[in-house]
């Protein structure tokens, strides 16, 4: 996983996990089956365990992932003669339509701001960024200064499975970053390993995301907004708001950096108004009807 496929450590833990989760079902329940003899009953008797304790279907096909991709690493290097996760069935998934924020919500919560404090300019910064670029936190922690190409208008991300894109910056992230860069940051006694990082914490060292989801917690509640609000809440809100002033769907996945439109196209379900809109002024049957009253 770590040298073929690039996975993040903390997919590789997670992965782990799945499969000691399975080792210890199968210990609980007395079977006898080392894992190079393990069959699709084993498998399918231990999938419709963790059904009947509640895990949700989201964690339940994670887990299905982490094993398949176990049982696959077996057959690769000729351990097994075959792969027991071969015809097992995944949930379905529900598709959750994930929280958004309007425009008047993001700038009720950027004005709240105090660019008087230091940290309030930062925190400026990093809001914009969030908001103008779609980043994930991981990708907003990570951000390198030698990454961001302000003149050029673009950063550089490195995103899921380490693989880098281009994203366009706006105006406002720009001079907001530039403004903490100049007036803040290189004040700062940095800490050593931290230097190309954009975006610091108070002792020099790059931000963690916990502390990106504070900041951005307090904000909401400050704003008097009740929604439920992460700093991914600005990702589905890039997206969602790109999606519904046109932009092209293939554009917005490669921004977001998503593998597969799919993912994507969960953001064109929500301005229903604009897509009335739409059907209206370009349907022929629906034009006809209107033209003739």
């Amino acid at each position: 996983m770590l040298l073929e496929r690039s996975f993040s450590p903390n997919t590789i833990e997670a992965y782990l996990n799945d499969v000691g989760r399975f080792v210890r079902y199968l210990e609980l329940e007395n079977r006898q089956v080392p894992p190079l003899a393990v069959r699709q009953k084993d498998l399918a008797d231990f999938i419709l365990w963790i059904n009947r304790l509640g895990l949700e279907a989201s964690s339940q096909a994670r887990l299905i992932s982490g094993l398949r991709a176990f049982y696959k690493f077996l057959l690769v290097e000729d351990m097994i003669d075959d792969d027991p996760t071969e015809l097992l069935d995944s949930p379905r998934l529900r598709r959750h339509i994930p929280e958004v924020l309007s425009v008047h919500e993001i700038q009720s919560m950027l004005a709240l701001i105090d660019l008087s404090e230091p940290l309030g300019v930062r925190n400026r910064a990093m809001v914009e960024v969030l908001y103008a670029c779609g980043l994930r936190v991981s990708e907003l922690i990570n951000l390198r200064v030698t990454n961001f190409y302000a003149a050029a208008g673009f950063v550089k991300v490195l995103g899921k499975n380490d693989k880098e894109r281009l994203v366009p910056v706006g105006a406002e992230a720009v001079k907001y970053t530039g403004m903490y860069m100049d007036h803040v940051r290189n004040g700062m006694k940095i800490r050593p390993g931290h230097e190309n990082y954009v975006f610091l914490n108070r002792n020099g060292a790059r931000m963690t995301r916990v502390m990106v989801f504070y900041i951005i917690r307090e904000l909401a509640e400050k704003a008097g907004i009740t929604k439920k609000i992460s700093p991914h809440t600005f990702r589905h809100s890039f997206a969602t708001h790109l999606v519904e002033g046109g932009a092209d769907l293939k554009a917005v996945q490669d921004m977001l950096g998503h593998e597969s439109i799919t993912t994507t196209e969960i953001y064109t379900h929500l301005d229903t108004e604009y897509l009335k809109e739409t059907i209206y002024l370009y349907h022929p049957r629906l034009k006809m009807k209107d033209a003739n009253g």
